[in-house]
C-alpha cells in the first residue's frame, strides 16, 4: 500500500468579512494547491479544538480576528500545547500571536520600530507629534484604532492601551517570509488605500531590516509578515509583525511568484510534519 500522506486541519473562517480583502478567495486558492500534497479538511475557528486530534497538524490561516472569538482560539491554545498538537504557525510567537507587548519591547530594546508607550508617565520618551495613535493593546485588523490630539492623548493612556506618534510616511510596505527565507514584498504606494497593494523590489537594507525581527521571533517554521513604514527620514519602522495568522495578498502576485510561494509553504509543512514531537 502506499504510504498514508499527511493529513491537516486548515483552520479558516471563509465568511470573515475583511475590509479590503477576500480572505475566502485565498484560502480556497492555498487549500486548492495543498491538496496536492496533503489530505485536507477545513474548519472554522471555533470547532479547530474539537476535531484537531485526528489529524497531524494544524494549519491556522485566515480566520479573522482572535478578538472575534477569544474564548475558542483560548480553548484551542490551551488544548493544543497540553497534547503536543502541532500547529503552523507554532504557538511559541513572541508578535501579534501573544499580543502587543511586543512593540512595547522591541521600542525598549533600541529596535527600528515606530516609538510606543503605554503609560502616561512615558509619553515624553515619544517624539513630539501633533497627533498620536492610540490602539488598543490587544487588538487587531485596527479594531479600537484611534488618531487623537497631542492634547488630548494623556487622559487615554490608562494602561490598557498602546501610544504612538502618528508618523507622516511615504507608503507602507509588507515583507512576506516562509520559515526564515524571504519570498516576497509588496507596497501600497497610495496612503490611503492600504490594501491596494504592488509588487516592491526591496534593497538588500531593506531585507536586513525585516530579517531582523524574523531573527527575533524565533519560529522556525511557519509564515510571517513584516509591516513597515517609510517614515520620512527615509529610514522603515516597524508597524507590525503577524505571526498568527497574516493575510497574503497572493492575488498581488503573478502566477509564477505565486506559485513559488505555494511551493515554499508545502515544503516548509512537509519539514515540519518530518520533525520528531
Amino acid at each position: 500500500m502506499p504510504p498514508a500522506r499527511p493529513r491537516v486541519l486548515y483552520v479558516t473562517d471563509l465568511a470573515y468579512p475583511a475590509r479590503g480583502r477576500r480572505y475566502c478567495d485565498e484560502d480556497i486558492l492555498l487549500t486548492s494547491r495543498l491538496r496536492d500534497d496533503f489530505d485536507l479538511a477545513l474548519c472554522h475557528p471555533r470547532d479547530a479544538a474539537a476535531l484537531m486530534a485526528a489529524f497531524d497538524a494544524v494549519v491556522a490561516r485566515n480566520s479573522g480576528p482572535v478578538l472575534d472569538h477569544q474564548d475558542a482560539y483560548d480553548d484551542f491554545r490551551r488544548r493544543a500545547l497540553a497534547a503536543g498538537t502541532r500547529v503552523y504557525n507554532p504557538l511559541t510567537g513572541k508578535a501579534d500571536m501573544a499580543g502587543k507587548q511586543y512593540l512595547l519591547d522591541l521600542t525598549t530594546a533600541g529596535y527600528p520600530v515606530i516609538p510606543t508607550v503605554d503609560s502616561a508617565d512615558d509619553l515624553h520618551l515619544l517624539p513630539e507629534a501633533d497627533r498620536y495613535v492610540v490602539k488598543p493593546r490587544i487588538g487587531a485588523d485596527s479594531i479600537g484604532l484611534r488618531i487623537v490630539p497631542a492634547d488630548g492623548v494623556r487622559e487615554q493612556a490608562d494602561g490598557d492601551v498602546l501610544i504612538q506618534p502618528r508618523v507622516d510616511f511615504a507608503y507602507e510596505v509588507s515583507f512576506y517570509f516562509i520559515d526564515h527565507d524571504f519570498q516576497y514584498a509588496l507596497y501600497a504606494p497610495q496612503t490611503d488605500r492600504r490594501w491596494q497593494l504592488e509588487p516592491y523590489e526591496p534593497t538588500d537594507g531593506d531585507l536586513e531590516f525585516a530579517r531582523r525581527f524574523v531573527e527575533w521571533n524565533g519560529l522556525g517554521y511557519g509564515v510571517q509578515r513584516v509591516d513597515a513604514c517609510r517614515a520620512p527620514g527615509g529610514e522603515l519602522l516597524l508597524v507590525e509583525l503577524e505571526d498568527l495568522n497574516p493575510y497574503l495578498s497572493l492575488d498581488a502576485l503573478d502566477d509564477p511568484d505565486r506559485d513559488a510561494f505555494v511551493a515554499a509553504m508545502k515544503a516548509s509543512l512537509h519539514r515540519f510534519l518530518a520533525v520528531e514531537a
